[in-house]
Parts: C-alpha cells; structure tokens; sequence
C-alpha cells in the first residue's frame, strides 16, 4: 500500500517513517509529488486541521494520504499558542522566544503544557482519526540540539530530560506524535501484497 505523507516538515517524517515503515507501506512524500501546500489552516481544533490537510493530499493524488496537526498547549495561556503553534512567530527560535517572553515569572509549578497531535489517514473508502498527548512543563531557557520546534524548552520529567535532549529513538518511543502513531498503527492492518 502507498501512503502520501502530508507534511514538508523533515522532523516529522523521519518520526512518521520510523513508525510506519515497519508495517510494509510504501511512503511517499507530498513534497516529491509535487503537491502543493495545503490551503491554510483554519480548523478550531487539531483534528479538523489534520483532516482539512489530508482531504488536500488525497484529492491531488488519489493516494492513501496521512496528514497531522500538532502543537504545544500551555496551561497558564489558556492553550495558547495550540492550533496556532507553528505560526506563533517565523521561527522556531521566535516561536521559543516567544512562549518564554509570556511566561516570564511564572514559577515552574505553573508552566505545565502538552503537546498534542492529531492524525487523520484518508483512503478509499475508510478515514482513521486519533490523538496523542504528552505531558511536561516548560523550561525558563532551552536546552539541548535536537528535535525541532519548541523540543528544547519542553521538559519531559519522566526521562529528566527535554525533548531536545533525547536521542531519536527515546523521543520515538515517548513523544505525542509516537502516541497518536502507535494508536493509528493498531487500527492499521498489515497490508496484503500482490
């Protein structure tokens, strides 16, 4: 089975291969395709984005096509910058700078977040929706040089570490995209081949 991944972000498809790979389907990448971005998102939650993104993919190919919405939700924002977390500000260092400008003297205790993603497969015939979530608190300074987006001031207690400090392997195991993934891979079947 092909499957067109929707996204230009090279972080998330080196996640999305890692996890899909396994399962035998041939990923292709929208990008390669020559696909055009997806029109602007302007769902209220990440699982309309993801949908609106994978309705795009699949309609300009007629291939099997996963798309994800995700992003960062800060309790003492009331979400923010949520849906809106990759247009924060231009760059991922803005975006940090940012986030940790409006959280400025507020103590650790008060900097709980999540991070959320939202995956959406459409083929013929059937569409998978699923969410997965992680909790962490955010730092007052980055730390690490991994990861992307806001990974080096997300920190994961349970590794003691940010998700710019993992290795590729850990954050695959732990992160809010491996979540939604692993629950999307047991609504997958193992392809038949030819």
């Amino acid at each position: 089975m092909r499957l067109v991944l929707g996204t230009a972000n090279e972080g998330k498809i080196a996640e999305f291969r890692a996890a899909l790979e396994p399962l035998g389907l041939e990923l292709l990448s929208a990008g390669r395709l020559g696909v055009p971005p997806p029109p602007e998102e302007t769902g209220a939650t990440f699982a309309e984005n993801a949908l609106l993104k994978a309705r795009h993919y699949f309609g300009a190919t007629g291939i099997a096509s996963l798309a994800d919405d995700s992003g960062l939700m800060v309790d003492a924002l009331e979400g923010r910058p949520g849906v809106h977390s990759a247009r924060y500000a231009p760059t991922d260092r803005e975006r940090i700078s940012r986030l940790l400008e409006e959280l400025h003297g507020i103590p650790e205790s008060g900097r709980s977040a999540r991070f959320v993603c939202a995956l959406c497969l459409l083929a013929p015939g059937s569409r998978i929706e699923v969410e997965g979530e992680v909790e962490g608190t955010i730092l007052e300074a980055p730390r690490g040089e991994g990861g992307f987006g806001y990974d080096p001031i997300f920190y994961y207690p349970p590794l003691g570490k940010t998700f710019a400090e993992l290795s590729r392997k850990e954050k695959n195991r732990v992160s809010h995209r491996a979540r939604a993934l692993d629950r999307l891979r047991n609504q997958v079947t193992r392809p038949s081949r030819p």
